[in-house]
C-alpha cells in the first residue's frame, strides 16, 4: 500500500523558511520521479518542484525558482523541500506526489502560512 505523509508545515514570518519532509513507503522509492505541490485559498493545485529518480535532476515553477529546494534521500524514502525568502502568496497545502504507472498518489498534505 503506497504512503505519502508530508509533515513540516506551520506558519512563518515573511522572509523565513520551512522544510517540508514527506516520508513515503510501499513502494521502491529510489526507482520514481515525486514531486510537491501546492493550493491555495480558491486556486487550482500547481506543481511547485520535481525530483527524478535516476539522476536527481530537478525542475521548479518559476515562481520558487531560487528560494525552494527539492531533494530526496533515497536510503530513508524520504523527499524534502527546502523553503527559503518565504512569501505571504507561498501560502498554501503543499502536497507530495508521484506516479507509478497509470496511477497518481497524492499526501494528506501539509498547511504552510506565511503571515506577520
Amino acid at each position: 500500500q503506497v504512503q505519502l505523509v508530508e509533515s513540516g508545515g506551520g506558519l512563518v514570518q515573511p522572509g523565513g523558511s520551512l522544510r517540508l519532509s514527506c516520508a513515503t513507503s510501499g513502494f521502491t522509492f529510489r526507482s520514481y520521479a515525486m514531486s510537491w505541490y501546492r493550493q491555495a485559498p480558491g486556486k487550482e493545485r500547481e506543481l511547485v518542484a520535481t525530483i527524478n529518480s535516476a539522476d536527481y535532476n530537478t525542475n521548479y515553477a518559476d515562481s520558487v525558482k531560487g528560494r525552494f529546494a527539492i531533494s530526496r534521500d533515497n536510503g530513508k524514502n524520504t523527499m524534502y523541500l527546502q523553503m527559503n525568502s518565504l512569501k505571504p502568496e507561498d501560502t498554501a497545502v503543499y502536497y507530495c506526489n508521484t506516479r507509478i504507472g497509470l496511477r497518481v498518489y497524492w499526501g494528506q498534505g501539509t498547511q504552510v502560512t506565511v503571515s506577520s
